[in-house]
């Protein structure tokens, strides 16, 4: 199998051994076997901006796998005040520790934009888990990921001096992926509203609003849209201290 279209024009990979982003996912990186045995329990759909996958509280019936879009992960309290723990990117899998663990999901996920998402439900995928040891050692380093990037915004949200800092780390942090890699230069899609990235930083939509502007009259990063396009990440870096 290979890959068809889908409704919203979206490019649907029909396998996961033809995935491309294989390469870039801790989770897909099996052996032919294990890759194949996956694909024979996995139910992959097609879902538009603004889709739900699962709700905080819900018990876990299964786990996702991105495969293409953007996914953001909030978490809510009493009141109704949400939080965005961070935006998802193509090879991660969601709900993994609450599968995992047998409690319910711990974050709300919405598409951001139209996305791709293979569902594993839990008892196949616990079956599947348990016949190949591969498998359960890319689910502790999927894990443990998943803690690193906690660790990060946490301290993001209580730890950066300013601010200004937080909002240049979120930029910096999209930009660079996983990766060291030379960042000026370097475009990359943010499809959160002002609102929402206010969210995930813990500051106001003006503020976020206000804080982008400066950064582009400064000649720090242009930004067209939901692509920002980062000119100066020195001078970006130099917020965090």
């Amino acid at each position: 199998m290979g890959r068809s279209r889908a409704p919203y024009g979206l490019e649907v990979i029909q396998s996961c051994l033809s995935c491309p982003v294989r390469e870039d996912s801790l989770f897909c990186q099996l052996g032919p076997e294990a890759l194949a045995e996956l694909n024979a329990i996995t139910q992959t759909s097609v879902y538009p901006k603004g889709a739900v996958l699962f709700v905080e509280g819900q018990r876990a019936h299964g786990l996702f796998v991105l495969c293409s879009g953007k996914v953001k992960l909030t978490i809510s309290s009493p009141q109704g005040r949400s939080l965005i723990v961070r935006v998802a990117d193509p090879g991660e899998v969601l709900g993994l520790s609450a599968v995992t663990s047998n409690v319910s999901y711990e974050v709300s996920t919405e598409t951001l934009e139209t996305s791709q998402v293979n569902f594993l439900p839990r008892d196949e995928f616990l079956r599947f888990l348990q016949s190949y040891g591969e498998v359960g050692l890319r689910v502790a380093r999927h894990l443990s990921m998943e803690l690193h990037r906690a660790y990060h915004q946490l301290a993001r949200i209580g730890l950066a001096p300013t601010t200004r800092a937080k909002l240049a780390d979120l930029l910096l942090d999209r930009a660079s992926g996983d990766t060291e890699a030379e960042l000026k230069g370097v475009c990359f899609q943010l499809p959160l509203t002002h609102e929402e990235i206010g969210e995930l930083i813990g500051c106001s939509r003006e503020t976020v609003s206000r804080l982008l502007n400066d950064f582009r009259r400064k000649g720090l990063i242009d930004v067209e849209r939901s692509l920002i396009t980062l000119l100066d990440p020195a001078k970006l870096k130099a917020f965090l201290t």
